[in-house]
């Protein structure tokens, strides 16, 4: 795949990668070991896990077979004892510690009423606390090193409400790692360190993220090379030269002269509707092209009427007890315009129920939306997350549980 090429500048580099036995702290890993760099793989996965694929000693073997050195630790980030004891093993492998990589982060995309609080402390402990954790007990080390990075994978700090109010205490947690970058680099300055942040444009194609959407839209995403490629630029340069910045992967790329991202797409036949990520804002040129996107054709004047009830229809027909195994949730639709009325679709037990007025079950999320949107999305005319991302689609509670009605549309479509 065209790219960053390697040029050797990490090369004898220690790195020390949370969160790297898979996604995108693993492609890091393997970028920053074809320069022949010393990788610190710090996660907790030491048996796989039956559905994320990858160990921190699977994932150390693929770092030596790339020419690097690899040191695979046990590291929950959320115990000082085991962060302190893997900080300086790393250290007295490789004499030391060049460069930190922040990627360990937990996600929960739910409303203040559908958040535990143990997922609450889950995120933030490993999150804000850990990314703090790792930085501080690697100081020591970063201090006495002349090419010292850290690199926190997370946000923009954009204070824009819309990114709160779905998911306030995942924002709060990934900000608080966005926070450390903007504290540190200035606390780090004159000791020479940088201080950096990374955030994609688009979804990233994980393990992590298919086991939340169920996998269903890759083919609008990129591939982790992508950040890997980016994460390689910002950590090749001269640390005083460039701190306190919250970089986006692709604006990096074209900074270092990389033209064509087409090859990072899963799938370049989609490379022009990918789907953007959370917290960043489009310029005016990317926003009109993103609507121009999920701007579809109207319905035909004939389907103007009746459609939602007959939509409903064809979803009694689609449901039995596999559907409601694999989907174990309960939603409320609000529907607004020509149609407007509350429906219902209850997947918890049984075989299914669906019908018009309020669910019988407390809905795990409630989706709000126009009748003609609410028909093209359902149909596979719209997709949802282009739907949410343009403000077509409001939901409230469950984001997680919401983003599962996209198998029963893929169902549905073929039907109408």
């Amino acid at each position: 795949m065209e790219g960053v090429q390697n040029t050797k500048k990490l090369a004898g580099r220690t790195l020390f990668i949370t969160g790297a036995s898979r996604g995108i702290g693993k492609a890091i890993a393997l970028k920053a070991a074809r320069d022949g760099a010393n990788i610190v793989i710090a996660a907790k996965t030491t048996t796989p896990h039956p559905k994320l694929p990858g160990t921190i000693y699977t994932a150390a073997e693929e770092v030596e077979a790339a020419g690097g050195k690899a040191l695979a630790c046990v590291v929950d980030i959320r115990d000082e004892n085991q962060v302190r004891t893997a900080v300086q093993s790393a250290a007295e492998k490789f004499g030391g510690i060049d460069i930190v990589v922040n990627n360990a982060s937990a996600i929960s995309l739910t409303s203040t009423e559908h958040t535990e609080m143990k997922r609450y402390d889950l995120m933030h402990n490993i999150n804000t606390r850990g990314t703090f954790l790792v930085s501080k007990e690697c100081l020591p080390y970063l201090k006495k090193s002349n090419h010292a990075h850290i690199l926190n994978i997370s946000p923009p700090l954009n204070m824009a409400p819309h990114w709160f109010g779905p998911h306030v205490a995942y924002t709060m947690a990934k900000y608080g790692m966005s926070m450390c970058v903007l504290g540190m680099a200035q606390e780090f300055k004159p000791l020479g360190i940088s201080v950096n942040a990374l955030w994609p444009r688009t979804a990233i194609a994980t393990a992590a993220m298919d086991l939340i959407t169920g996998g269903e839209d890759t083919k609008f995403y990129r591939k982790p090379e992508i950040m890997a490629d980016a994460a390689y630029v910002v950590l090749s340069r001269e640390p005083r030269s460039t701190t306190g910045n919250f970089f986006v992967d692709d604006e990096v790329l074209y900074g270092a002269g990389v033209t064509d991202l087409k090859p990072y797409a899963c799938n370049p036949e989609f490379a022009d509707q990918l789907f953007p990520d959370f917290f960043l804002e489009m310029d005016t040129t990317l926003l009109e092209k993103y609507k121009d996107k999920v701007k579809m054709s109207p319905s035909p004047k004939t389907a103007s009427t009746g459609n939602i009830a007959g939509l409903f229809g064809k979803i009694e027909s689609m449901m039995n007890e596999e559907l409601v195994k694999r989907v174990g949730a309960s939603y409320m639709f609000n529907v607004k315009g020509e149609e407007a009325g509350t429906w219902y679709l209850d997947l918890t037990s049984g075989s299914g129920k669906c019908g018009k007025g309020q669910p019988q079950v407390p809905a795990d999320a409630t989706l709000t939306m126009d009748s003609k949107h609410f028909y093209e999305m359902f149909t596979g005319k719209l997709k949802p997350a282009n739907a949410f991302m343009s403000g077509k689609l409001k939901i409230s509670g469950d984001l997680t549980k919401a983003m599962k009605l996209e198998k029963l549309m893929g169902s549905l479509k073929a039907k109408l």
